[in-house]
């Protein structure tokens, strides 16, 4: 069963909890709805491909029973980001998470002066205006439901990253603008999470990288999308006034690797 399933919420918490994720068709986003899915929460799944995001919902559906909406949505663009909030507000009243997870990146170890300006304009676009566009139309809802806005950032939004230093830039924007939203909106009910991980061997990037993570990590020594899911749902499921303001997700020997 695919998306706008009638099947029942599952019984793992209040059924009436919505969540909203972008970059829902693979990886951590994928992995995110499931899991959110499996606790209790009814999902809107966003990303660019119908045929991926109805897979996704197809198996949230037969896994946990959880009612689904798939909403296909391009971030770039933020009347496109608007009317996913508002087809998720029409179709379940309310939302109480959304998760800030679409992204992209660029090919690793570039020199700067060699880098494609449209390779620069589209990490930014993605991964900056994207975020600002979902949070800016996300916040309204939230407030009503004093729900969570989580992003997720990255170990190297916090550290240099010689080999992709747009992409890092663009998370060093993120972290900057979600501590800067939280002071912001914090005091009107809405938490502001950011939770960092590290190296995920996913398919992210593919489409500009001769190898994935997923072909150039070894998935036995870094985090799986599912270990990140959970970070974001524990991020997800404080009560007020509680916030998870930032959460680093690492292998155990990142710091060796400096």
């Amino acid at each position: 069963m695919g998306s706008d399933s009638d099947r029942p919420t599952a019984d793992h918490g209040d059924p009436d909890q919505v969540a909203l994720v972008t970059g829902a068709s693979r990886g951590i986003g994928r992995a995110t709805a499931s899991r959110l899915a499996g606790e209790g929460y009814d999902v809107v799944l966003a990303a660019r491909t119908e045929s991926d995001l109805r897979s996704v919902a197809d198996a949230i559906a037969s896994e946990h029973g959880a009612e689904t909406r798939v909403v296909p949505t391009d971030v770039t663009d933020p009347h496109a980001v608007q009317s996913l909030v508002d087809a998720t507000v029409e179709r379940f009243g309310r939302l109480d998470v959304a998760v800030v997870n679409a992204g992209t990146g660029e090919r690793r170890n570039r020199p700067i002066d060699e880098i494609p300006l449209e390779e620069y304009h589209a990490v930014r676009a993605t991964n900056v205006d994207g975020a600002f566009y979902t949070a800016r139309a996300a916040l309204d809802p939230l407030r009503d439901t004093d729900g969570t806005l989580v992003f997720v950032g990255s170990f190297k939004g916090k550290y240099p990253s010689t080999s992709t230093p747009i992409y890092a830039a663009s998370k060093w924007w993120l972290r900057g603008f979600a501590h800067s939203l939280a002071g912001r909106v914090g005091p009107e009910g809405v938490a502001v999470s950011l939770i960092n991980p590290s190296g995920v061997p996913t398919e992210f990037a593919r489409e500009r990288r001769d190898r994935t993570n997923a072909e150039r990590l070894d998935p036995d020594e870094e985090l799986a999308a599912e270990d990140v899911a959970d970070a974001i749902v524990t991020a997800a499921r404080q009560d007020a006034p509680a916030a998870v303001t930032e959460l680093d997700l690492f292998q155990r020997d990142i710091y060796e690797r400096f």
